[in-house]
């Protein structure tokens, strides 16, 4: 914790309702992205966003991405849903640390040096990626490859390089 700065105990308690989801939950309820900020030196939750809310979003990914503050440094847990050439459909648990450029430099020094005891209580979460610029991943082909091999879908829509495999 070379920052100092702390996590909420309710960071703690959404990213554990993320990682276990119970089969008898009601879907619509189920978190798919959540954004933190630090503030007053904590790390908090800023936006919840669960199935429900997202039910009238055509592209699930593209409206993370519409999350992505060029100015602003943030955290984000994404509840991403995908598809592989071997198996049907895949959820996995995104971590992203958004530090654009354009930035404030001390915003982005405290982002990256807090980032540690975020992931303290992250344990178990697949994916993580570090983005500065929406060139990154702004192209779901890139994001794809990052999910692993094989990927034909994100959120429901085509890969183009099948995995990222050009």
């Amino acid at each position: 914790m070379a920052s100092g700065v702390k996590v909420c105990d309710e960071v703690k308690d959404i990213v554990n309702e993320m990682k276990v989801v119970k089969s008898d939950a009601d879907s619509n309820e189920r978190i798919r992205l959540v954004v933190f900020v630090i503030d007053d030196g904590k790390i908090k939750i800023e936006k919840i966003h669960r199935e429900k809310d997202l039910a009238d979003v055509e592209d699930v990914y593209k409206f993370f991405l519409s999350l992505l503050n060029p100015e602003t440094c943030r955290y984000m847990l994404y509840d991403c849903h995908f598809e592989t050439k071997e198996s049907s459909r895949k959820e996995e648990l995104v971590f992203v640390m958004w530090a654009p450029e354009s930035a404030p430099i001390k915003a982005k020094m405290q982002y990256a040096s807090s980032k540690d005891s975020l992931k303290k209580i992250l344990t178990g979460i697949k994916h993580e990626l570090q983005m500065n610029d929406l060139s990154d991943y702004g192209n779901r082909d890139n994001f794809a490859e990052r999910m692993g091999k094989g990927v034909i879908k994100v959120e429901g829509h085509a890969v183009t390089s099948a995995g990222g495999s050009r």
